[in-house]
């Protein structure tokens, strides 16, 4: 129990109020360990952005319990980083400030947030754009800078809420193979929403299927063609018999919920 980072248990949440309830989540149980890479899958409106909302701290369950390290979680933390589908940054503030701004918040001396700041531009590629202002970057650039702004706080597990989803074909494939890369690099923890089974084989560790609303997980998966990747040294997925008849299972999955 001491690699478990994020502890679900009998988890249920509903919307509305009592003459109107809504029930979005049914009877969660999610354990994940430090160092995994989680991918969500489900059919839209299922609940999967309500589930990563009350990992995160901004929406409380109903019943049942969600903890990070054994204590339930209250509220946001620093410790949790959000990634969402539409970039957040401070538009009055140029790139480098808004990298900056979580670890100045908490009081991290100058010194070392400048070192911060430097260290995940460069993983992510943008060094040299540190004084542009937001509106001068593209939708990737944008999308970059929220990993780098989440990772200079640290956190012990970054939350993406189907990240590169607006992105094009060519520039999402980029991305999943930086957030890979940044994945392994840093030894850290992730739990991305996605619709794309794709994205959600090559990148996850574990892939969780959600039925549709109230969801419910189906099925969990625990796969490993992200570390083939790192083993064939290349920075695409290779098809195999086992990745299609898994791909396969999914699709039946959903589909079963029409």
């Amino acid at each position: 129990m001491e690699d478990v980072l994020i502890d679900i248990e009998n988890l249920n949440f509903e919307y509305g109020t009592k003459a109107n309830k809504i029930a979005a989540l049914e009877n969660i149980n999610i354990k994940i360990e430090k160092g995994e890479f989680v991918c969500l899958l489900g059919p839209s409106g299922c609940g999967k952005s309500t589930l990563l909302k009350i990992i995160a701290g901004y929406l409380q369950p109903t019943t049942g319990t969600c903890k990070m390290k054994g204590e339930s979680i209250q509220g946001p933390d620093w410790n949790r980083g959000v990634v969402f589908q539409s970039p957040t940054l401070y538009p009055w503030m140029n790139l480098k400030d808004n990298v900056e701004f979580g670890p100045k918040m908490r009081g991290v001396s100058e010194d070392e947030i400048h070192e911060i700041s430097a260290h995940y531009l460069e993983e992510v590629k943008l060094t040299g754009f540190e004084d542009k202002w937001i509106f001068e970057l593209s939708g990737g650039m944008k999308q970059r800078a929220e990993i780098a702004r989440a990772l200079a706080n640290h956190p012990e597990v970054i939350l993406m809420d189907e990240p590169f989803g607006a992105l094009d074909a060519l520039t999402r494939v980029d991305m999943q193979g930086l957030i890979r890369e940044i994945w392994q690099k840093n030894d850290t923890t992730i739990f991305m929403i996605t619709h794309d089974i794709d994205e959600a084989l090559s990148l996850g560790t574990k892939v969780l299927v959600m039925s549709d609303r109230p969801g419910k997980i189906l099925k969990e998966f625990k796969v490993d063609f992200t570390h083939k990747i790192f083993r064939d040294d290349s920075r695409h997925r290779k098809y195999d018999q086992q990745y299609f008849d898994i791909k396969d299972e999914i699709i039946d999955l959903i589909h079963s919920q029409d």
